[in-house]
């Protein structure tokens, strides 16, 4: 189950990581997708260069997997910029934070994936260094303590957060540029799904590719992993050297996949809630203690795309099946 399940989470995995090297774009017009968005940043990325500064702080928020980390190079790319990378879990002091800001030439991006994840104290030794490019730092304790001032250059902050709502106010008004990354139309994810199969020398019939775009779960990383899992089942159970209809059919079936993007966690979660809790409402807590399932894995992976496409709705009482989500339990075969 564990193995299936990585399929259609949009958490990044190892090949992902490995894959995604190859195949992010280098240009915001080469970015397929979330137009407005593109649209909004094209023009903030041009006013920033020809006025010679660098871009905002910018947030990008929204479920994994839809593209913020690749936005984030395509930013630096397109400003000339050198991009330094870490993570909100990788930072656990404000010291941490100190080489890799006076490191920073003017114009370079950082790039703070789970932004969220900061603790507290390092949140607020970034407000300075956001606001006026500078940062205090206290040395020593009690009568001996001293403060050490660093001057940093102009440089921009881009954070992603896949839960804009644990984002501490100070912190999130300091972002001069916001930006939500919705899930992706079919339409667009078929056209991803094409580009990168020719970038991994696949052949792939145009109906394969919407067949494997509606169970992506409008998420690009997943449609790419299940465009992966695609090529190898044609090349291992159906002995072809090209994705068709019936190869795509045939391998989300093997995967339990349907024509949702469902797989079994998905519908363990709204089997239990029928049956166990006769369709809600019903809390979180007790939904992750009777699935076994962390809390955060189901606010964060699970239940976003459930809501999005109306399987799940979520009260002030906790968390109700719809009609729609009845229907699909009981013609679900597999």
């Amino acid at each position: 189950m564990d193995e299936l399940k990585r399929l259609v989470i949009s958490e990044q995995t190892q090949e992902d990581e490995v894959i995604s090297l190859s195949l992010r774009p280098a240009k915001l017009t080469d970015f397929i997708g979330q137009k407005d968005l593109v649209s909004a940043l094209k023009i903030s990325i041009d006013a920033a260069k020809k006025r010679g500064e660098p871009l905002e702080h910018t947030l990008f928020s929204g479920p994994p997997g839809l593209g913020k980390t690749s936005l984030a190079h395509i930013v630096a790319n397109e400003m000339n910029s050198h991009i330094t990378i870490t993570s909100g879990p990788a930072i656990q002091r404000a010291g941490d934070f100190i080489g890799i800001l006076t490191n920073l030439n003017k114009g370079d991006i950082l790039f703070v994936d789970e932004i969220h994840r900061l603790p507290k104290t390092v949140e607020e030794f970034l407000y300075p260094a956001m606001e006026g490019f500078k940062i205090d730092f206290i040395v020593d304790k009690g009568p001996y303590a001293k403060t050490i001032n660093f001057n940093l250059k102009p440089f921009t902050l881009i954070g992603a957060t896949t839960r804009s709502g644990l984002l501490a106010s100070p912190l999130r008004d300091r972002f001069g540029i916001f930006h939500h990354l919705e899930f992706y139309e079919k339409s667009d994810l078929a056209t991803i799904i094409t580009d990168t199969a020719a970038k991994l020398n696949v052949a792939i019939d145009p109906s394969a590719a919407n067949e494997i775009a509606n169970r992506s779960r409008g998420t690009p990383r997943i449609a790419n992993r299940l465009l992966r899992r695609a090529r190898d089942y044609a090349q291992v159970k159906a002995g072809k050297n090209h994705v068709d209809l019936d190869v795509a059919v045939e391998c989300m079936k093997s995967l339990r996949i349907d024509e949702y993007g469902l797989d079994d966690l998905d519908r363990r979660l709204l089997s239990i809630m029928k049956t166990h809790y006769q369709g809600g409402p019903v809390g979180i807590d007790a939904l992750s203690a009777t699935l076994n399932e962390e809390v955060d894995t189901l606010v964060d992976v699970i239940e976003p795309y459930l809501l999005k496409t109306g399987f799940l709705r979520r009260t002030s009482r906790g968390r109700e099946l719809t009609d729609l989500s009845l229907k699909h339990l009981l013609k679900s075969k597999l």
